[in-house]
């Protein structure tokens, strides 16, 4: 009975097993599918790839994306591809299960064309085809723009290829099942191969009261009083499979340390001038250091929602870059006009007036270069909202002093302009920035929330004390070389006996459009600032004059003397640390930077 049994089972196993493979194999469904992206009648100037076609599986997809000619693909936060498409028309690819749709929303016929954007994470330049394997560049959602040049038709010819998700469930189970079967034929078999060998030796052997040699009809009957013993059955059985362990993911998180800037080195220099002649230069003396800043307090409540930050690393880096060969271009040919691309407000207005200047004054010193790298530290302000800022410290070998750069994107399709760039002044040291990957919040210039003082009063406390030194504000800065120079050539000037006469003063006015803050780790605030300085001199008397020869208002005047007097006006940046409400310290003078903007007379 068992040879009946055991045959049947081995061929059922191995046809089982076979069915099983075949599932694997030959009849397997494709590893992969692709989804194509519906034709449309319909054109538009973008294609945007929405965040659904990106995620909706697991294991990733390949993008491939044909077109005629030449085009840019860009990856963007999907709030900044929005931002940036705005109310142009755009053709849509979204995800619907496992296919593509596509729907060309209405708007702008015509945009500018987007390559070369700061809000890009990463941006290719195709010409004809592009296979693109999607890897998220952070947390977060993402979506891909498709441009020519913004005026003809974007590539609507878009593919997504994904693992295939159709399984074969039983292609496991009958190959185990076949095995099984095939292990307990097998097993069937030899078992009873080992009975029928046992009772042939039996019926040969000797028994009491029998013949040795029983007729070959009569084999099945046991002799008189002989005892037949058979084997007890096998039990089949199977030793379980062990499961899969499931390990999770493991990550990696980096946190940038806080640097602190040296404290020797030189600091900004700029040209002062009284009716002879002067110079003011920062640094001559070590700074107050931010050792006694708590930067290791409890977040504020601004910065308790994480917020992405506007620009990742790489994005930073390259914006820098750009940066910075715009503004060396410009100073190495003293034209204003190269700045417009990637300069505004301060920073602008000092080149600008450097540039003028040195095109009557031989020996003018330039403004100290920008530098793109070393990147030191940052401070990147996180959201979507715009006007958008970061600040990146630098020191590259042409500056004695590290340098802290502002950086505004007013808009989506603007990109970053530096507005503002400083010395550190010697001693003092750059704000922790968030750990992880966090963004900081804008501080808004005229509200004190959270703060010792509103960002714009700070500057224009500061304004107030280099104007009235022993005045009302005297107290509310700790020291700084910026305040001790400018106030110092303030006191030499009226004391020097060859002023004696000639009216003089001073006064310095904050410019509240170019006043932009973002708020630290420890709860405080970023400020940067610009403020006009005029110092004015005229005759006392009538027939008295200033004596302008042998200086460089006579170059920028054309005079060698006045009887009407004369206005001579700098721009002044500075960069402040202003602590958090509550808190006892002084704010901080932590950067500055001084530039000649003109020499008027009366």
């Amino acid at each position: 009975m068992r040879n009946k049994i055991a045959v049947p089972l081995i061929v059922i196993g191995v046809l089982l097993m076979l069915v099983g493979i075949g599932q694997r194999t030959l009849w397997a469904p494709p590893e992969t599918v692709t989804a194509s992206a519906p034709s449309t009648d319909a054109q538009a100037p973008l294609t945007v790839i929405g965040s659904d076609v990106l995620t909706a599986h697991p294991e990733g997809v390949d993008l491939t994306v044909s077109a005629d000619g030449p085009f840019t693909m860009a990856v963007g936060r999907a709030d900044d591809v929005d931002a940036w498409v705005a109310d142009a028309s755009a053709l849509r690819i979204g995800s619907d299960g496992d296919a593509l749709t596509a729907e060309v929303s209405e708007g702008t016929p015509t945009v500018p064309n987007p390559a070369g954007s700061d809000l890009w994470v990463s941006e290719q330049e195709v010409d004809g085809e592009l296979l693109y394997t999607w890897e998220a560049p952070a947390d977060g959602e993402w979506k891909i723009l498709l441009a020519t040049d913004g005026t003809a038709a974007a590539p609507a010819d878009v593919a997504v290829t994904y693992a295939n998700d159709a399984a074969t469930p039983f292609a496991v189970p009958l190959i185990v099942l076949g095995a099984l079967a095939a292990v307990l034929g097998l097993a069937l078999a030899f078992v009873s191969g080992r009975g029928n060998s046992g009772r042939r030796s039996g019926g040969r052997g000797p028994s009491a009261g029998g013949p040795a040699d029983l007729p070959a009809t009569r084999a099945t009957e046991a002799p008189t009083g002989a005892t037949t013993t058979l084997p007890a059955p096998i039990p089949a059985g199977s030793k379980p499979a062990a499961g899969p362990t499931d390990r999770g993911p493991r990550g990696t998180g980096t946190t940038r340390a806080q640097r602190t800037l040296p404290a020797s080195g030189r600091g900004p220099a700029a040209a002062l001038g009284t009716v002879l002649t002067a110079a003011l230069v920062f640094g001559a003396a070590p700074g107050p250091a931010l050792a006694g800043v708590p930067l290791t307090a409890a977040p504020s409540a601004e910065s308790a929602e994480a917020a992405p930050p506007v620009v990742l690393e790489p994005q930073l880096e390259r914006i820098l870059n750009s940066v910075s060969a715009s503004v060396a271009a410009a100073d190495a040919a003293k034209d204003p006009s190269l700045l417009a691309a990637r300069t505004g407000g301060m920073t602008a207005s000092l080149r600008e007036a450097s540039y003028a200047t040195a095109a009557k004054v031989a020996d003018h010193t330039m403004p100290a270069p920008v530098a793109a790298e070393p990147l030191m530290t940052d401070l990147i302000m996180g959201g979507t909202e715009f006007p958008r800022s970061v600040v990146a410290v630098t020191q590259g070998a042409d500056n004695p002093v590290p340098q802290a750069l502002l950086l505004v994107q007013n808009s989506a399709r603007e990109n970053y302009k530096l507005v503002s760039a400083v010395q550190m002044l010697p001693g003092t040291s750059f704000p922790k920035r968030p750990a992880g990957s966090e963004g900081v919040a804008p501080a808004p210039a005229d509200s004190a929330e959270g703060l010792a003082a509103a960002p714009q009063a700070a500057v224009d406390k500061l304004a107030d004390a280099l104007t009235n030194p022993t005045g009302a504000n005297k107290d509310t800065f700790s020291a700084n070389t910026f305040a001790e120079a400018v106030t110092k050539f303030q006191s030499d000037v009226v004391a020097n006996p060859e002023n004696e006469f000639a009216n003089i003063t001073f006064s310095h006015s904050s410019v509240p459009e170019d006043t932009r803050a973002l708020r630290t780790a420890d709860g405080g605030a970023i400020v940067f600032g610009y403020m006009r300085h005029t110092y004015s001199s005229a005759p006392r008397e009538a027939g008295d004059s200033i004596n302008l020869e042998g200086t460089v208002y006579q170059t920028l005047t054309g005079e060698t003397s006045t009887e009407a007097g004369i206005d001579v006006n700098y721009g002044e940046g500075v960069m402040m640390y202003v602590p958090p409400a509550g808190s006892t310290d002084q704010i901080q003078v932590i950067g500055a930077v001084q530039e000649l903007l003109s020499a008027t007379l009366k």
